[in-house]
């Protein structure tokens, strides 16, 4: 089995940052109202700046695929170029089409050449099995390098254009025309961006990170749907498709809009992600003492402290010096956030040679979680 090594991670974060107070010109008022829940959910998560990719007068400046192929432009340089890429493969929530694949509108973007492409659908973790996928391929020899991204493109799903419909709906049948919280709640978590890795079977770069090992985890067989699209939970828990749905009831219902059991969220993400977290460190024989930078992929910073006393009351306590974070300034932008974090760590230039790094990605789909080890050389 060969190595597989980070040897270079890139960004792309469009148009200049949006502060809280702007989010709404952004992305419009829905039934021309300010939301009631926007302050409490931005006083929680902590999020100050985020990006969209919308420009002044609401249009929209990239698609996903654009977005990811910005950032994987940003990965060229004299010593790699886009030509070179053997194997491409892209992660993300928000594709811009059911078909083709989000990969293979992102090769069309590039315009390389044959290669071969793999996209992984999902929430959050699908940045990190884009990851394990390019990982896998290089360390059985099937490739010598791989370019891996994890990409959103949630803007345009959250406007208020979205809503419309259900509003005009709900005023008709003369009921409160308010969305509801498990749809506005996540107007006011995300954000647009990308991120990518070139990852190579020989350490090459100023700060090459070996991939010890990568591990998933999914509770799906237990737990019931947290966060969906396309589709609307039933009281019993089902999650009903978009397919079974009458066209008209599309737009009536917002089923296309991003929704989150927020309940269902705060009784299980934390000790769901510690319960595989402990696994993970018995697996491998490491334990918190093994790891110099823990880079959490937290939805929000309300999230922060509780997961600190998750661990700690589980025998795993992180002590808070290992801990890097960028959501502030950044936002969460679901699949490329944790290739955010990695690449400002990178760039901080606090790295130093045998540093140990892990990264922790959970899912709040159905509760997935994804793990991965590195050591820079």
């Amino acid at each position: 089995m060969k190595n597989a090594y980070i040897t270079k991670i890139s960004k792309f974060l469009p148009n200049s940052p949006v502060e809280n107070d702007q989010i709404e010109d952004k992305l419009g008022f829905i039934d021309g109202q300010k939301s009631r829940a926007k302050s409490i959910i931005l006083r929680n998560n902590k999020i100050k700046k985020r990006y969209y990719a919308i420009d002044e007068n609401g249009n929209v400046t990239h698609n996903n695929a654009q977005l990811t192929a910005a950032a994987i432009e940003e990965l060229c340089d004299a010593n790699f170029s886009k030509d070179q890429i053997e194997l491409l493969s892209c992660g993300t929530s928000t594709p811009d089409q059911l078909l083709p694949s989000h990969a293979a509108m992102v090769h069309g973007e590039l315009k390389n050449g044959n290669m071969e492409i793999n996209s992984a659908s999902g929430v959050c973790c699908s940045g990190m099995n884009a990851l394990k996928y390019g990982y896998m391929a290089i360390k059985v020899g099937q490739v010598n390098n791989a370019v891996c991204t994890g990409s959103e493109k949630v803007s345009t799903w959250t406007k208020a254009d979205f809503y419309q419909e259900e509003i005009e709906h709900l005023k008709a049948l003369e009921e409160n025309p308010m969305i509801a919280f498990d749809k506005d709640f996540l107007r006011w978590m995300l954000s647009d961006g990308s991120g990518a890795m070139l990852v190579e079977n020989e350490p090459k770069g100023d700060t090459p990170l070996k991939i010890e090992w990568m591990e998933g985890f999914s509770y799906a067989f237990e737990m019931e749907t947290c966060m969906y699209a396309g589709g609307e939970k039933l009281e019993n828990g089902e999650l009903k498709p978009w397919s079974e749905f009458a066209p008209e009831d599309w737009a009536k219902k917002s089923v296309f809009a991003i929704k989150q059991d927020v309940k269902l969220l705060g009784e299980n993400i934390l000790k769901k992600g510690v319960d595989c977290l402990k696994e993970v460190y018995e697996k491998h024989g490491i334990g918190p003492d093994d790891v110099d930078y823990y880079l959490p992929h937290i939805s929000s910073y309300f999230f922060k402290q509780g997961l600190y006393d998750e661990m700690k009351d589980r025998g795993v306590e992180m002590p808070w010096e290992k801990w890097f974070l960028n959501l502030e300034h950044v936002g969460n932008v679901g699949a490329a956030s944790i290739y955010l974090m990695l690449e400002e760590l990178v760039a901080s230039g606090k790295l130093k040679k045998g540093d140990r790094i892990l990264l922790h990605v959970p899912e709040s789909a159905r509760f997935s979680y994804t793990y991965a080890y590195l050591t820079v050389c």
